[in-house]
């Protein structure tokens, strides 16, 4: 057995897109359109893991998702955590939950979807001004 994906469904993939790709990281692999069936699929995955990807359905006929706590989370591991928060909170990204303990941190996609970031290895030490810096909104 192999993983392959998981499936999200975004209301707009420009802004999905934007977030996935250049905010935080990931590099489209792959596209489909079915005229058929009214949906695009964008397949992600990031640099030098392209094995595991991630889906993005896009349903062309418009309808409401909720914020998708059922569904969980996604988790990355990064290579380091303080950075890769600051690089998100300057481009625009709200982190929900700070990395405090130098290992932890979760943000939420353009449709809420939970994102875990883990750092590789070990922990870092703490550091401000995240040591201290309070949880913000739902993760």
């Amino acid at each position: 057995m192999k993983y392959l994906h998981t499936m999200v469904r975004v209301s707009d993939i420009d802004e999905s897109l934007d977030f996935y790709c250049n905010k935080l990281g990931l590099k489209e692999t792959r596209r489909m359109d079915s005229e058929q069936g009214r949906f695009t699929l964008i397949y992600l995955a990031a640099p030098g893991d392209e094995d595991a990807e991630l889906e993005l359905t896009y349903n062309w006929d418009p309808e409401p998702y909720d914020e998708g706590r059922h569904f969980g989370h996604l988790a990355y591991a990064v290579d380091d955590i303080y950075e890769t928060c600051q690089r998100l909170m300057d481009a625009g990204v709200t982190i929900n939950r700070p990395p405090r303990d130098g290992h932890m941190a979760f943000i939420r996609s353009p449709d809420n979807i939970s994102i875990e970031l883990l750092q590789k290895g070990g922990r870092l030490p703490q550091q401000e001004p995240w040591a201290s810096m309070p949880n913000t909104g739902t993760w």
